[in-house]
């Protein structure tokens, strides 16, 4: 990259040189000089040149190259390169056109600034992270690191692949393996300008997360302490939308939505010869209160997740005088199919699930 400094010439009138300065103008809207960039001042009327080179300096000092092109265009290179996120002025005392008028000038230029994260996933110091394919490591840049080299630091090790966005303002890092359960994840992020020798890495930015522990073998008797475990362990298996998890084995409803679970419920399904079967179902229709001919009941909050009807979810089954069935048996397979919810629970998951939200049924 080239950055032309302009400087207009002089006035015979007034005896002196007037500098018309285009320069900051300039700078502003271009990009930052880079660290192998020359930089080039054009002169608006032809130079003596030893007195421009022999005047110059860099403020802070570097070993520069100094060549010209005519009498009027000097490039000034660094002979190894510009410090970066620097500020340097170049002075030029008592330089004189080739009708010996004086010359005193001072021009700034910035080099190069780094790229920062200003947003990092999972958010630092998270837990009960899910490291996969479908939650990977993002970290997301305040400006393109186009003219950059990246490089991040894992411990304990992961073998990820590296994918940039379009603009360059992102990168995924998506893992190859299972990230260990239970573990802390250290990650660094250094940077470079891709002109700079790879010495020249430098760290910005630092965190940390732990990964979801495994699952427990048995879960707690105590059903307070199961909804925690639910909410910790059930992993999702839809990561798109609402989606429903019931597990018969732990008699637990877990709600998702975007993959994260926002809530657990004890529920009660079938019992042994009437069991729910386990499936992929989904919420075909809703009513507030279905009345059971076959059992002669009231459904709170009904929820088909079969097109027929069979099966559904709903709140404790309700007799015409108003007992409610099975209050005493939830966490316990009693219903002839649906899954049951207690009271409360059934009407939080009613008006949150919508017409086509994925059921899962599993053991």
């Amino acid at each position: 990259m080239v950055i032309l400094l302009i400087v207009a010439g002089a006035s015979r009138a007034r005896q002196k040189i007037n500098f018309l300065v285009k320069t900051e103008a300039y700078l502003e809207k271009s990009e930052k000089i880079g660290p192998i960039d020359p930089i080039v001042i054009d002169f608006s009327n032809a130079m003596i040149q030893k007195s421009v080179t022999n005047n110059l300096d860099i403020i802070p000092k570097e070993e520069i190259s100094l060549s010209w092109s005519g009498n009027k265009k000097l490039i000034i290179t660094p002979k190894d390169r510009w410090k970066t996120e620097e500020n340097y002025k170049i002075q030029i005392k008592n330089g004189r056109n080739l009708v010996f008028f004086p010359m005193n000038k001072e021009i700034s230029f910035q080099t190069v600034t780094y790229p920062k994260i200003k947003k990092f996933l999972p958010p630092p110091n998270s837990s009960n992270v899910l490291l996969d394919i479908e939650d990977p490591v993002e970290a997301f840049f305040d400006k393109s690191i186009k003219n950059f080299n990246v490089r991040f630091t894992v411990d304990p090790y992961v073998n990820f692949i590296y994918k940039d966005d379009e603009e360059n303002k992102k990168i995924e890092l998506l893992p190859q393996e299972i990230a260990k359960k239970g573990t802390q994840y250290n990650i660094k992020v250094f940077i470079k300008h891709k002109d700079e020798s790879n010495e020249n890495f430098r760290e910005i930015y630092q965190t940390s997360f732990v990964t979801k522990s495994e699952a427990p073998l048995e879960w707690d008797k105590n059903f307070a302490l199961r909804l925690e475990q639910a909410k910790k362990f059930t992993e999702a298996k839809i990561t798109q939308g609402k989606y429903i998890d019931i597990s018969l084995k732990n008699q637990v409803m877990v709600i998702f939505e975007q993959g994260k679970s926002l809530n657990a419920f004890i529920v009660s399904s079938g019992k042994k010869g009437m069991e729910t079967p386990q499936e992929s179902f989904q919420i075909y229709n809703k009513s507030p209160r279905t009345w059971s001919k076959k059992y002669g009941l009231y459904m709170p909050y009904w929820m088909a997740i079969v097109n027929s009807g069979k099966f559904g979810i709903h709140e404790l089954p309700e007799w015409p005088g108003g007992y409610k069935e099975g209050a005493n048996h939830l966490g316990i397979p009693v219903s002839h199919g649906c899954v049951r919810l207690g009271v409360g629970a059934a009407k939080e998951v009613y008006e949150w699930a919508d017409i086509g939200t994925p059921v899962i049924v599993h053991n």
